[in-house]
């Protein structure tokens, strides 16, 4: 051991925004804490503080005392106050790896603005980290990455090179006993010189030899400020043999190389139990705040900017800047991961409705601008993936009365359509007094009645009858002052007959070609002829099985499906539904002592919705009887039961290589876990969990040591791929390898009641205050999707990441609102991006340029091919959008960018789309 002849100490707060009270009841302690801390800075120079790496609590704090902001500023830049990189300390496992990337941006930028940002990848709670954090923060300009939880046991030194896939390296700082390893240092006085020196003892241990650089002491806890005399009480300390000064972690930092030279190397992701808890609980409890920021992150990164980006709307920008902070809000590690008070979890389900909402207006926006140019009979729809498809979108439409659905497309082409549910005609056949026909022709406005346009209208007085005849889209004229006449002039008297007949619509499932980020239009034929094409190859369903060639469903007696491939591959056992009980908390689960299992149905059924030729689906309809609770004291699930209804919605389209399931059912019970398994064809040893801008091999352990049982769950945000099967997922989802890796369990709920438990069977200590959580229980209505795709080889040479790519991003639809004459507009394509395993994350609009990220999502080097739109010049970027180096663009109007496995890389176009 060297001892350190300096030790650097950090006074800092760790501040979680929200927790177990709501935000703003912990921003009353911020404004507090921070007050107390500045008015001292301002009196004594010595002072600093670190301001836990989170702008967000600068904004917070600056919401309420703005005419402080000279004072923050000019402590920033003078080095006393350390803030940023980040936004906010963010969970990185429950947010995208571009909502990733945009916390560190605005972070940055953010900082700048009061003076600059501390040059330091901060993530000093986080619950474990992402594999590509090392690239993210490279790519950011970033030398250095400070850590707590994750640090494998093989760490045993204070720094350590973090290698991502790509194999980018950052120096890395591990804090050995967490982000406040100093905290108590100074709680007494007259005890300063010997905690000192027991600190320096401590550092020691995690020294190298011969080390001279300053050690990095962490004074600090959460929600607290540092002793008002620190700077006096660390004067005080006597010891012979080491130095001790207060300063920042920028100030630390400068004091330490930026290079990896003989630094033990780990790498990937650091999800070891072996030095700190990492809470792995928290990625399945509130399994609705996961969906929901989710589907967000991909409503605002995969229809709103790209949108907003390929028609050059600056306009905008606004509502996509507002969408983003609310989604950067909701990441923060006590927020979307579900670990805080009821009221906490309501706030953030909120921020990220908003987020949703804010998103669906940019598309509502474009779109309706757009569809002036589609007519209303008409829909334009927009294909959010970079590659040319032919997919199913479902669509209101007049239709027949009697038989199919005609649709064509811009181009003249027949679109495939299968009906799959016809509205009602008869809206309203009502006998009324005549004397109440006056109120009657109230329910008009304008030409609207019911929701829809009158397109004709009749008086009979023969027969006492008022009849409208009412459509979608109407352009007859219509005036309801000439039915006030006709009844008049009918002398309207005793009881009449009033009847609403609407035009035959039907919502269809049609088969539709667009171009990448491109658009197309379609309607409905009438008489207009339209040129044929080859028939897809038809799903067929007969009785409890689908088919569509490519994949094969057999609903088993039990409620289970078998999967079969033309390949040879063939599963069964597919969507076991087994509940348990937990007795654990928001961060762990664990079952009781005496757990009971319920995985066998008391009675199963299937009933055929739709049976082809585009779409097939059956449901299976599964009856369960589920204990009520789980008894912590007693260590035993409750004898009392719960008739529980599982319904599984097995959809199987056209030339879809995986089938779509929906599994519903309402939850009555309290303190249980609720899993789907999934048997694997063979079995495996590893798992390949698509995440943040990675794909990650997981064994079937995790390592232990720091104070919590290490269950080998497992987080994953686009697949899971193990022993040839794949599930493809549309939120983030904890899944585990069981039964010696035979199985895939993906956990559907984790109903609990309460934020921590002060007793946990499988956790040594409290990872919170014993709260209750009545709402973390889950009660009501829940849904969970996912698709399962059986498959020949290693994951990446099944196409896992464009199965993913289709999966998740279904077309959106506008309504046409041009006149009915118009012709439809001809398909436009927007941007294509090819080559193998590279996956689009981002389309945005910068100034004069569309930047595009992608990454290539693969063990091997790839070349992503750009092109579709009309590309006049290519550059490079960084992260942060920073320009590089120029690209050439192919005569062919054609970007072809090498990229090594695993690589991000942002690129920046001037394009006309």
């Amino acid at each position: 051991m060297t001892r350190p002849a300096e030790i650097i100490v950090v006074p800092h707060t760790h501040w979680d925004r929200e927790w177990y009270e709501p935000f703003q009841r912990f921003r009353l302690r911020l404004v507090a804490l921070l007050d107390d801390v500045f008015d001292r800075m301002e009196r004594d120079p010595r002072q600093r503080f670190t301001l836990d790496g989170q702008l967000a609590a600068v904004d917070d704090y600056l919401e309420v005392r703005p005419e402080r902001r000279e004072q923050v500023t000019a402590l920033v830049r003078a080095g006393r106050l350390a803030v940023g990189p980040w936004q906010i300390l963010l969970d990185e496992f429950l947010c995208s790896g571009e909502n990733i990337v945009r916390n560190l941006e605005r972070g940055l930028l953010r900082s700048a603005e009061l003076g600059g940002a501390m040059p330091v990848g901060y993530l000093p709670d986080m619950f474990g980290h992402v594999a590509q954090m090392p690239q993210i923060l490279a790519g950011a300009g970033l030398a250095h990455a400070c850590v707590f939880r994750g640090v494998p046991q093989a760490v045993a030194r204070h720094a350590f090179a973090w290698r991502a896939p790509d194999g980018t390296t950052v120096r890395t700082e591990y804090l050995p006993g967490g982000y406040g390893n100093a905290a108590g240092l100074m709680d007494e006085p007259a005890q300063v010189t010997r905690r000192a020196g027991d600190l320096a003892g401590m550092l020691a241990g995690w020294r190298f030899d011969g080390e001279t650089t300053p050690a990095l002491a962490m004074y600090g806890t959460d929600h607290a400020a540092p002793a008002p005399d620190a700077p006096d009480l660390l004067a005080g300390a006597d010891l012979a043999d080491a130095k001790l000064r207060l300063g920042t972690l920028t100030e630390y930092f400068a004091t330490q190389p930026s290079t990896v030279d003989g630094l033990p190397v780990v790498h990937g992701e650091l999800r070891s139990h072996a030095r700190a808890n990492i809470l792995p609980g928290v990625i399945s409890v509130r399994g609705h705040l996961k969906q929901a920021m989710n589907r967000a992150e991909r409503r605002v990164e995969r229809y709103a900017e790209p949108l907003a980006a390929l028609t050059h709307d600056r306009s905008l920008q606004r509502f996509l800047d507002m969408a983003w902070t609310r989604l950067i809000d909701a990441s923060c590690h006590d927020s979307v991961t579900g670990c805080g008070c009821d009221e906490t979890a309501e706030q953030v389900a909120v921020r990220i409705a908003e987020a949703d909402q804010l998103g669906r207006a940019v598309c509502d926006l474009v779109g309706a601008r757009l569809a002036t140019a589609v007519p209303r009979d008409g829909y334009l729809l927009f294909n959010p993936t970079p590659a040319p498809r032919t997919a199913l979108a479902r669509l209101d439409v007049e239709t027949p009365a009697d038989g199919a659905a005609a649709l064509t497309d811009g181009a003249g082409r027949v679109v495939t359509a299968q009906i799959l549910d016809r509205a009602a005609t008869l809206l309203a056949d009502d006998m009324v007094p005549a004397a109440d026909l006056p109120l009657v022709l109230a329910r008009v406005h304008g030409r609207e009645l019911y929701g829809q346009e009158i397109t004709a209208w009749s008086v009979s007085p023969g027969d006492a009858t008022l009849t409208f005849h009412v459509a979608r889209h109407g352009d007859a004229a219509f005036d309801v002052a000439d039915v006030r006449l006709a009844l008049a002039d009918a002398g309207a008297t005793g009881m009449w007959r009033v009847r609403i007949l609407a035009a035959p619509r039907a919502t269809v499932a049609a088969l539709v070609e667009v171009p990448p980020l491109g658009r197309t239009a379609v309607r409905p034929a009438g008489s207009r002829t339209a040129t044929a094409r080859p028939e897809p190859t038809p799903v067929t369903v007969a009785g409890a099985c689908l088919d569509n060639g490519l994949l094969r469903v057999e609903v088993a007696e039990d409620g289970t499906l078998t999967l079969t491939t033309p390949d040879g591959v063939t599963v069964g056992g597919i969507g076991r539904v087994v509940d348990g009980g937990d007795v654990g908390d928001s961060y762990n689960y664990a079952p009781p002592a005496a757990d009971e299992v319920v995985d066998k149905p008391v009675a199963v059924r299937t009933v055929v919705r739709h049976d082809g030729p585009l779409v097939g689906v059956v449901d299976v309809v599964r009856e369960y009887r589920w204990p009520v609770h789980s008894d912590v004291d007693a260590g035993s699930r409750a004898v009392d039961r719960e008739p529980i209804t599982v319904t599984t919605r097995v959809e199987l389209r056209g030339s879809e290589r995986f089938a779509r399931l929906r599994v519903d059912f309402d939850n009555r019970c309290d303190d249980h876990r609720v899993r789907l398994h999934l048997p694997l064809p063979s079995p495996a040893r590893s798992s390949y969990a698509e995440g943040q801008f990675a794909v990650v091999e997981r064994g079937l352990t995790a390592e232990g040591g720091g104070g919590e049982v290490p269950l080998p769950t497992f987080p994953a945000n686009g697949f899971v791929a193990a022993g040839g099967l794949a599930v493809l997922l549309t939120q983030p989802t904890e899944y585990e390898l069981t039964d010696s890796g035979s199985e895939l369990a993906v956990t559907m709920l984790r109903a609990i009641g309460m934020l921590s438990r002060n007793r946990h069977a499988l956790r040594d200590e409290p990872a919170g205050p014993q709260l209750p959580t009545p709402g973390a229980q889950c009660r009501g209505f829940r849904t969970v999707e996912l698709a399962v795709l059986p498959h020949q080889g290693a994951w990446h040479e099944a196409g896992l990441v464009a199965q993913a790519e289709a999966y998740r991003h279904d077309l959106l639809a506008f309504p046409g609102t041009a006149e009915t004459a118009a012709a439809l507009p001809a398909p436009t394509s927007g941007l294509s991006v090819d080559g193998e395993g590279v996956a689009l994350t981002s389309v945005r609009d910068r100034p004069g340029h569309i930047e595009v990220r992608l990454v290539a999502q693969t063990p091997v080097d790839t070349t992503a091919v750009l092109g579709g739109a009309t590309i006049r010049t290519a550059r490079r970027a960084d992260l942060l959008g920073r320009p590089g180096e120029a690209l050439a663009v192919d005569p062919d109007g054609q970007v072809r960018l090498r990229l090594r496995a695993w690589e991000i890389a942002t690129v920046q176009l001037d394009v006309s789309c």
